[in-house]
């Protein structure tokens, strides 16, 4: 586990910029966007080194079926976005509080939805059993960090969105297409990984 944390502080050490969901659309950013702060955890499971990932229920207004971190915004009871990011994973994924070794985080992330994400690396000192919250998340599962991390895995693609054609990393695994602001973080963690 130490040789992984240290691997991922020194890749997390780096300078690096933000990152957003204009990134490959310049064109699409609408003006005036309001930030929110939210967290995400990038888990990884140090044995496997996999990164844990959800599947957002597909009955929610906002995302649904698309893979993502557990995360979300800053609540007040949250002191840093650090407690925000662990907070949302126990709620999400009941992943218990004291289990993650924090790396550090990723440059923020922005989204086109006005979220300012902060991405939360941590690695997983115990072992646990995913629940997943009925209400937001449909499936908790699990994608080796040396596929995430391999830059020529991710591609670019795109879709019409509000009349105006997107461009978006994908960087899809088996039977899971993960893609936006999710593959957006990862490629920027595999690009200070390489």
């Amino acid at each position: 586990m130490l040789d992984l944390h240290s691997r991922l502080t020194d890749a997390l050490s780096a300078t690096g910029s933000a990152s957003s969901d204009f990134d490959l659309n310049k064109s699409v950013k609408p003006a005036g966007l309001t930030q929110t702060p939210a967290a995400v955890l990038v888990a990884i499971r140090p044995v496997l080194e996999t990164v844990v990932l959800t599947k957002r229920s597909a009955r929610l207004k906002h995302h649904p079926g698309q893979i993502a971190f557990p995360g979300g915004k800053q609540d007040l009871t949250d002191a840093t976005l650090t407690d925000a990011a662990l907070r949302e994973a126990h709620e999400e994924i009941g992943l218990p509080y004291g289990i993650v070794y924090v790396s550090g985080a990723l440059p923020t992330h922005q989204t086109v939805t006005g979220y300012q994400i902060t991405p939360i690396v941590g690695v997983l000192t115990a072992d646990f059993d995913p629940i997943p919250e009925a209400g937001e998340v449909s499936e908790v599962f699990e994608v080796p960090l040396a596929h995430l991390a391999n830059p020529e895995n991710y591609r670019i693609e795109g879709r019409y969105w509000r009349g105006q054609r997107r461009e978006y990393y994908a960087v899809p695994y088996g039977p899971y297409y993960i893609w936006g602001a999710t593959a957006r973080i990862l490629r920027g963690l595999a690009d200070r990984l390489k």
